[in-house]
């Protein structure tokens, strides 16, 4: 554990937070003693519901919708939050364009340098007249509208309208396959279906017309189909454009607390992609606490984060819309036509926050690209990433880039809560490898098998009392047993995340990798993450990939597979070198069996390396059973370790 802060804020930062003015509303009302952060999050999740009453007035959400409870029951799963109140996830769109019509709210660019924007007034016209053609269409609450989009304004604008009338929105990338997308789209029985005729990435124009035919084909239940124009091809039927000829105005249907708003999936690696409800007010508040308390996001703010509509990342991008602040978006390959791509538009665009995947960093650091020099980035206030552990050079790498003005600010929490579980606060310091905080009225714990809390030890990452955003449910799951089977099977009551987390004696998190992936050598536990922290460094290493393979003998095979950087070859000189990173920053004990070279990792959609399913087909399960192919980035690739696995057993 570092005892060094890579950065801590100024005290006028401090004082200035958004943060620092709940927590003083807090101390006059409660009488709170909030002398630190470690205090505050305390109190936040031993008194529920006086916190989240605190959240609901301080962001003035809904005024004058009354609730008869905060937490009405508190049961995992069935927590109840707010009955009675009615509210609409867009209204809080609306009320931040009121008086800002003429600034901007979204601004899209293309991976050719084309920019376009919608202002808050336009936003608003074009939620209003598409809201109002989904109407026309017989689109009801509570029935399920399909987008088949990339990153672009129609996608935002196509979920605010469908919320607005108390529809359910669900989207996944272009870059899904349609097998994927069917599977998750199909078991939704969708009314409608707004898709783009395709998308550019790398370079390169992909053709979708035909795979949207066979994507439509696939879910009968669609009454409508409404093409969105991103690649300038012909297309017929109804057009994106004949959505926007109306001038209706906007007027969001007052639903319940709990009324659904979207559903998301997890990563759909095993068996069906699992379908998780989020609800109109639980999103909302959340959301708010944690962009304007954790991130002090302000209006006027301009943020952006790499994702595709795949991902609950572009989710956030939009939430930030309920702060005031402009949605920067991007649509295509974020080193194309250079590596440091994403620093060239955080430049141009004068972004205040800019969301990243390790990956991006490690690839910049070596290309030897300098942002700082490079890219004028003064208006940059922070650094957000997530996706993977962050590895500590990472850290040292943006110190070493910007110096000590710049926090980067890893965080975790992902698509169950659509929230950052653990992550930063504007009145902490950033260590390496570590994430500040955890984030209020998030009741996260790490836990030994027999359930017990520790500090400065690797546990399991739980959550022990209910928050607002929880999946209301998974779809499709009507008697809840694929849910309760999920995530509070192991520890009745309580969630559990699935991944491995230590929460220091000063109260931050590291992250280790994920929990159903964990190596156990000879009893001694390590995540995933801190070998890929000391393996990925090494120039020649691309990306890595380790499993503990418990044998049917009693045996355990421990590879290490990697994918090598071009012109790089794995002879013993490598072999050695990697041995010895991981046995000098990782673990001795986990040094792996065999170092094979995979001509590529596969991955989900969403970017998760597939360490359960590559572990099952090693020890026998048919590639078809241990993941669905469609949500694969790289069928092929996940074919070679299929072959692997058969020559294995052949010999």
């Amino acid at each position: 554990m570092s005892t060094n802060a890579l950065w801590t804020p100024a005290p006028e930062q401090v004082e200035a937070s958004q943060l620092s003015t709940f927590a003083r509303r807090l101390s006059g009302r409660y009488g709170v003693k909030v002398s630190d952060y470690e205090s505050l999050w305390h109190w936040s999740v031993e008194h529920l519901e006086e916190f989240w009453a605190e959240v609901w007035q301080f962001f003035d959400i809904a005024p004058g919708s009354s609730y008869s409870a905060v937490l009405a029951e508190p049961t995992m799963p069935g927590a109840v939050w707010f009955p009675g109140a009615r509210l609409n996830y867009v209204d809080q769109i609306l009320r931040q364009a009121a008086g800002r019509e003429h600034e901007p709210a979204l601004v899209s660019l293309g991976e050719d340098g084309t920019r376009t924007q919608l202002t808050w007034g336009e936003l608003v016209a074009q939620i209003g007249a598409v809201s109002a053609a989904m109407t026309r269409m017989g689109v009801r609450a509570g029935d399920r509208v399909v987008g088949y989009l990339p990153n672009v304004p129609a996608a935002v604008v196509a979920f605010l309208a469908t919320a607005a009338i108390g529809a359910v929105w669900s989207a996944c990338g272009p870059e899904l396959r349609p097998g994927g997308a069917a599977a998750r789209f199909a078991q939704l029985e969708p009314v409608l279906l707004i898709a783009a005729d395709g998308y550019v990435f790398g370079g390169r124009l992909h053709d979708r017309r035909e795979v949207v035919s066979e994507l439509a084909a696939a879910l009968p239940t669609l009454r409508h189909v409404v093409t969105v124009p991103v690649t300038g091809l012909p297309s017929s039927g109804t057009r994106w454009t004949d959505l926007l000829t109306g001038n209706e105005t906007v007027r969001p249907t007052p639903v319940p607390f709990d009324h659904p708003l979207w559903i998301v999936y997890s990563s759909g690696t095993t068996g069906l992609p699992k379908g998780l409800v989020h609800g109109h007010g639980g999103v909302l508040i959340t959301a708010l606490a944690q962009s304007g308390l954790q991130g002090d996001v302000r209006p006027g703010d301009r943020g952006m984060s790499y994702t595709s509509t795949s991902w609950i990342m572009w989710n956030g991008t939009v939430n930030g819309l309920l702060s005031g602040a402009t949605a920067v978006l991007y649509d295509g390959n974020p080193m194309y036509p250079s590596v440091d791509r994403l620093w060239q538009m955080a430049a141009e665009q004068r972004l205040s926050g800019l969301g990243v995947s390790p990956g991006y960093l490690l690839a910049c650091e070596k290309a030897e690209v300098h942002p700082a020099t490079e890219h004028d980035l003064s208006a940059l206030r922070g650094i957000g990433v997530t996706g993977s552990p962050v590895p500590a050079r990472s850290y040292r790498w943006i110190v070493e880039e910007f110096g000590p003005s710049l926090p980067l600010r890893a965080f975790s929490g992902g698509t169950e809560f659509s929230a950052a579980l653990v992550g930063g606060a504007p009145w902490l310091p950033v260590y390496e490898r570590e994430m500040s905080c955890r984030s209020l009225g998030c009741h996260v714990e790490a836990w030994d098998e027999a359930g017990h809390a520790v500090t400065d030890e690797i546990g399991e990452m739980v959550i022990r009392s209910p928050m607002p955003s929880m999946p209301l449910r998974i779809w499709g799951d009507d008697d809840g047993h694929r849910y309760r089977e999920t995530y509070f099977a192991h520890y009745p009551g309580v969630w559990r995340h699935g991944d491995w987390l230590t929460i220091t004696s000063r109260g931050t998190a590291i992250i280790h990798g994920r929990s159903d992936s964990t190596l156990n050598r000879n009893g001694v536990r390590m995540g995933s993450g801190d070998i890929y922290q000391a393996v990925e460094a090494l120039p020649e290493v691309a990306e890595a990939l380790v499993l503990g393979v418990e044998r049917p003998d009693g045996g355990y095979w421990m590879p290490l597979f990697v994918q090598l950087t071009d012109g790089a070859t794995l002879d013993e000189e490598l072999i050695g070198r990697i041995r010895s990173a991981v046995r000098e920053h990782a673990s001795p004990l986990h040094v792996p069996d065999d170092v094979l070279c995979a001509p590529a990792i596969p991955h989900t959609v969403t970017g998760k390396k597939l360490e359960v399913p590559i572990k099952r087909i090693i020890q026998g399960v048919p590639a078809e059973q241990a993941c669905t192919i469609s949500a694969v980035d790289d069928p092929e690739a996940l074919r070679w370790f299929a072959d692997l696995a058969a020559r294995r057993r052949a010999g």
